[in-house]
């Protein structure tokens, strides 16, 4: 079956490139949808969507960005325009995956445009900076992003190389059949090492139910991607028992996915169970790169690249009031578990992270602040036992059985 690919690429400096990655995907029986994001200098190749086009997509006038000579300004009208134009060439099905290239200002633009396309569109972005940190450039959408190895300045034996396995990539992404779809409606949960058994536990009650459980792992990116799923409406509920972001992002983590975790479930409406699972620890890497001023806090080193610092009784009572007041603006039905023998593994009576007054200070912050007709139901348990895990798959099923969401097909 022949499918459409589309090719981002400035048309002025990685012309040979773009060509290169054009004769590739044709021989293997595909069509090209060429896309021209360059500005200052002239095209070398013809697109099928002109870098006028793209500029104008962002407001903008390809003539005044190149006369104006100001890279910053053309490349943020790229970047807008290439989002606009990729999001609306998909929707009226002018193609069927996105391949990109460049160094890092093609990168943000391409990346750009990738993250305006749906979860499962196939996405490849080959880059110059793909070995470093990527989450920017990745957000919380499916980019697969291939280090060039050698910066994209004409075709030579490595570049060749990586280019023509990138086409591989992008052809086999757009070929491969998918298995027969699992209709059942779905249900969100999050999950760390630290609640693995809770969420296990709890999906085998929700899997039994008919329900399909999308587990996202708390590391900053798939906070991100659960709250925008969940604002795209593809839940009948969620089942938000590690909210652990919330603790680095209030003491500067790595695993932090901003001050809007916790907000889409509320915000559309959709059932929710929430659990301040593993708030009583921050993210960091190795031991040597948690900052010198929390060097005399409670640490623990998960493995050589994850070191955990507790957190203190007064950052858990911010935490605390963070949660109630982003609970309380769900207008659907929504509840607040406590597990009062810890919220982690290791915030356990024989753990490392043990603090009964740390933990005190979350909940009577959680139990202050939390609005009238929102529940908060204490569990004589830790987080990880089955006791609580029951508790909240079972709540969280009579939440939906009472409450009537619209859902998106995935």
């Amino acid at each position: 079956m022949t499918h459409t690919i589309a090719i981002v690429a400035a048309l002025d400096t990685k012309a040979s490139e773009a060509r290169f990655l054009r004769d590739l995907i044709v021989d293997r029986g595909h069509q090209v949808l060429m896309i021209d994001v360059g500005v200052l200098g002239e095209p070398l190749t013809d697109a099928d969507v002109t870098r006028g086009e793209v500029a104008q997509a962002a407001g903008a006038s390809i003539a005044a960005l190149k006369s104006a000579g100001d890279k910053a300004t053309a490349m943020a009208a790229m970047t807008n325009g290439a989002a606009a134009v990729a999001s609306a060439l998909h929707a009226e099905g002018r193609f069927d995956g996105i391949i990109g290239l460049g160094g890092t200002a093609g990168t943000v633009i391409s990346a750009s445009a990738m993250r305006a396309l749906p979860v499962g569109v196939p996405k490849v972005l080959v880059s110059t900076v793909a070995s470093g940190d990527t989450r920017p450039y990745v957000g919380a959408k499916d980019i697969a992003m291939l280090y060039s190895v050698v910066d994209i300045a004409g075709l030579n034996r490595i570049s060749s190389r990586v280019l023509a396995n990138a086409a591989g990539a992008i052809c086999g992404m757009v070929e491969v059949e998918l298995p027969p779809r699992d209709d059942r409606p779905l249900i969100a949960a999050s999950m760390f090492g630290n609640t693995t058994r809770c969420i296990d536990q709890a999906r085998e009650i929700l899997d039994g139910s008919g329900y399909e459980v999308l587990v996202f792992h708390a590391t900053g990116a798939g906070g991100e991607t659960m709250e925008s799923l969940i604002r795209d409406r593809l839940f009948s509920g969620v089942l938000d028992l590690t909210t652990t972001e919330l603790a680095d992002a209030l003491c500067g983590g790595v695993f932090s996915a901003g001050e809007g975790r916790l907000d889409a479930a509320a915000a559309t409406g959709i059932p929710q169970v929430v659990a301040p699972g593993c708030v009583d620890m921050v993210n960091f890497g190795a031991p040597d790169t948690v900052p010198a001023h929390y060097r005399d806090r409670r640490l623990y080193e998960w493995n050589p690249n994850v070191t955990l610092m507790r957190t203190t009784p007064d950052e858990n009572a911010v935490l605390g009031k963070w949660i109630a007041e982003k609970v309380n603006r769900s207008t659907a039905p929504a509840a607040v578990l406590l597990p009062l023998h810890g919220v982690s593994q290791l915030d356990s009576p024989t753990g490392e992270f043990w603090w009964p007054e740390a933990d005190d200070a979350l909940y009577d912050a959680i139990r202050s602040n939390i609005r009238d007709g929102i529940p908060v139901i204490e569990i004589d348990a830790n987080i990880n036992d089955r006791a609580f895990s029951d508790r909240a798959a079972d709540l969280l099923l009579e939440f939906i059985s009472t409450s009537a969401v619209t859902m998106t097909s995935a």
